[in-house]
């Protein structure tokens, strides 16, 4: 059984999380249009409840390790296998001692201050309502300054909510100043707007390249041994095991994370006594690498090559960008738990142990391929294993990253609603999208097939990391300004110290275009321009429907009852279309009329479809129901706190509006929904007494249990809207006009090709109609 919004107040506030005034709740409105205008009051405010709750969760004891655990398993994959790669990609010939140690001390204050310090530290902290990556922040900072243009059709619930922190202290005068200035200026929003793209175009097109790089890296190990193993056989091994990896993602986050995390916790280990055992036996010297001064001096001493080694350098902190994107999935103190207390460590002593076997190497190979190459005696067999699953879980990292990157951009109008499938109750954030799983799955290997070597991957795909770094280092600065209000000369210090190595990085990363490097921008630039082309069509699509907006008052000329509505003579009033909307009356058809409804909201708010069937045919259903699904970030809604459910109207007698509010893993569309959504009208017509002796229920409310029942005796139809757009012709053909007649023809194909289907839908087929109507954009 639903919760009508009737006069159980104590029940109501107490599932809604709603608090009322002590005397409004103990009165019981007793006049139709009172009662009517209350309960729209109360679905108003469930309905403000449900869509401006917290979705942030936090953890704590046994929960948080389980969840540190699982990010061991998914997020340190990608930055943990990097020392697969990191000292073959930077050098070229055997390096010396203190090129080698400069080199070392470079990724240690690299991994120190740039994961360590700006993203665990700091940019975890400018998550958007527990989501994290650059879109994020972008969001984020929607919510405190008016920079995004809403949906009109959604004016109860904007998709970012704007934030003023009212009461609280004015902003500092320079967070007040860039406020003012991003606000005002629609080239700053723009700029902003194309940047946050831009971030999460980075982050998916990483997450195409990494699978490649990680398991190419771990297989021509093998090469090590049998040096007669050609490039196809490397090839494809490679492709057959990432095809494996992808097919496994349907097993969702948390099962996944549980299941790798042994993996990469041995894996680390394992590297960690490896490199003790080469510092002991070999080098220990290299440890003079936590000095920053060898860092200064290795680049001055090499000039424009020291610079250039930056490139590979910075693939020791590849996968970063997914502790950030990641966020939604674990929260930042399991991934702040786990960087610190092992990843960190591990890596640290991992590529000091192989600087010190390097250091004394007097073959000169052994840089070319620094983890097998620095192996003890006897392990080479077990280390090819571990590698190569090191290698598998390295790629989960990007992967899980662009479920939850394409999850946001589809929250904000960016990218078209595809399939999303929560894979667990417990963290909501948890998700895979099959559709999305398949296009990086062939992405995946037609990179691996085309590059089939890491030195040209790790120029493509390590572009895309700095660029999103030194993104991500621009937007947390203005949320340190505008939202966290951090004194100015304490953001420009710190954003100055970030930014220079983030430019220094991105220099360096830039002058590998040429090597491989061009692959992940085109990549990136595709998707952004995907991306924006989706919001900008979406945008033209709510300007064009605002205008189909309808009063009831506007479209019907009615009586004012509260139940079905009659004249003097008790004879039932026929209904009338406006006369701008072609005017006639209207005809009663008996049955139960269902119309979908996908903005739904509160209020004299009319579906479109509802608007259009009154007007093609001049006929109304006996009774209305306008239908609207509305979505809740939980697992499940207990039945009997699902329904909420009000009039429409007085204007139009014997319409009612419906919401149901559902979990992800709620199975709602159900054969038998016609059923359940009568009996919660019956329970709401008659104030949860429909068990009384309808003999003592006062006219209206018996007339109005009889339509109801008349209805559902005839038949039931289920009422969708589909809404065909087409370009407008303008005149004259000017280069706009044609660019924009192009674009417009693209978003249009999209959005054609990503619709849901009437066949998704599990209702009897014979009871759905679907109304078709044209709007020109």
């Amino acid at each position: 059984m639903g919760f009508p919004i009737d006069d159980r107040d104590d029940t109501i506030e107490s599932r809604a999380g709603i608090d009322y005034d002590d005397d409004a709740a103990s009165t019981t409105p007793t006049d139709p249009d009172v009662r009517d205008l209350h309960d729209q009051e109360k679905a108003q405010q469930i309905e403000h409840e449900d869509l401006n709750r917290e979705n942030k969760q936090t953890y704590k004891g046994i929960l948080l390790l389980w969840l540190a655990w699982q990010s061991t398993g998914v997020v340190y994959g990608d930055i943990g296998t990097s020392p697969l790669y990191v000292y073959s990609s930077t050098f070229t010939t055997q390096p010396s001692w203190v090129d080698l140690v400069g080199a070392l001390s470079i990724i240690i204050w690299s991994l120190t201050l740039i994961v360590t310090l700006k993203y665990c530290f700091i940019v975890l902290s400018a998550d958007d309502d527990g989501q994290g990556g650059t879109f994020a922040v972008y969001s984020l900072l929607a919510r405190y300054a008016n920079i995004v243009d809403t949906d009109p059709n959604f004016p109860e619930r904007i998709m970012v909510r704007l934030e003023r922190e009212v009461g609280k202290a004015e902003l500092p005068p320079a967070g007040r100043i860039v406020r003012d200035f991003l606000e005002r200026s629609r080239t700053a929003k723009a700029i902003l707007k194309i940047v946050g793209v831009l971030g999460v175009s980075m982050v998916v097109a990483d997450s195409v390249l990494t699978p490649a790089q990680s398991v190419l890296g771990a297989i021509q190990g093998i090469q090590v041994v049998r040096p007669d193993l050609g490039r196809s056989a490397i090839v494809g091994i490679s492709c057959g095991i990432l095809i494996l990896l992808f097919l496994l993602q349907p097993l969702g986050t948390s099962k996944i994370g549980t299941a790798f995390a042994p993996v990469v916790v041995v894996w680390l280990l394992y590297n960690l006594v490896i490199g003790i055992y080469n510092l002991v036996l070999y080098d220990h010297t290299v440890l003079k690498a936590f000095s920053p001064h060898y860092s200064f001096t290795y680049l001055i001493r090499n000039g424009s090559e020291g610079w250039k080694s930056l490139g590979g350098l910075l693939l020791a902190f590849t996968g970063v960008e997914s502790l950030f994107a990641d966020l939604g999935a674990f929260g930042q103190r399991a991934i702040q738990l786990s960087w610190l207390c092992l990843a960190f460590p591990c890596l640290l002593i991992t590529y000091a142990g192989q600087a010190a076997y390097i250091s004394q190497d007097e073959t000169g190979t052994a840089f070319t391929n620094p983890f097998f190459y620095t192996l003890p005696g006897g392990t080479f067999y077990f280390s090819i294993v571990i590698a190569v699953m090191a290698a598998i879980v390295a790629s989960q990292a990007l992967i899980t990253s662009s479920f939850q990157l394409i999850s946001q951009l589809m929250r904000l109008s960016y990218f078209p609603h595809i399939k999303t499938v929560h894979t667990s109750r417990r963290f909501h954030d948890q998700i895979y999208m099959p559709f999305a799983n398949l296009l990086l799955l062939i992405g995946t290997v037609v990179v691996t097939a085309v590059y089939n070597n890491t030195t040209s991957l790790g120029h493509a795909y390590g572009a895309c990391v700095i660029i999103v770094t030194f993104i991500t280092t621009c937007l947390v600065s203005l949320v340190a300004l505008i939202i966290w209000r951090v004194q100015s000369l304490i953001v420009l210090f710190v954003f100055l110290i970030f930014i220079l190595l983030d430019g220094v990085y991105l220099s360096a990363a830039l002058n590998k275009v040429p090597d491989g490097a061009w692959f992940a921008l085109v990549l990136s630039f595709i998707l952004s321009t995907i991306f924006i082309l989706w919001r900008w069509g979406k945008e033209q699509q709510w300007k064009a429907e605002v205008k189909d907006v309808v009063d009831p008052s506007d479209l019907l000329l009615m009586s004012r009852n509260n139940s079905i509505a009659r004249d003097a003579n008790n004879s039932p009033v026929r209904l009338k279309l406006a006369p701008e909307f072609g005017g006639g009356h209207l005809t009663p058809a008996p049955g139960l009329g269902i119309f979908f409804d996908k903005v739904g909201g509160s209020g004299d708010h009319i579906p479109k479809v509802f608007t259009q069937f009154i007007r093609k045919f001049q006929t109304r259903p006996q009774v209305i129901v306008f239908f609207h699904m509305r979505s809740l970030s939980q697992p499940t809604v207990p039945a009997g706190q699902r329904f909420v459910i009000a009039r429409v109207t007085s204007k139009i007698p014997s319409c009612y509006r419906i919401a149901l509010r559902h979990g992800y893993m709620d199975d709602v569309l159900t054969p038998d929904l016609t059923r359940i959504i009568v009996l919660e009208l019956m329970m709401f017509i008659t104030r949860g007494s429909a068990d009384t002796n309808e003999n003592l229920m006062p006219p209206e409310v018996r007339e109005e249990l009889e339509a109801l029942r008349a209805a559902r005796d005839a038949q039931t139809v289920y009422l969708m809207g589909k809404q065909t757009m087409r370009v407008q012709r303008r005149p004259r053909k000017t280069i706009a006009n044609i660019a924009r007649r192009v674009a417009l023809e693209s978003f249009l194909w999209i959005r054609e090709n990503t619709r849901t289907k009437l066949a998704n839908l599990d209702i009897d087929p014979d009871d759905l109609v679907e109304i078709g109507f044209v709007k020109e954009i």
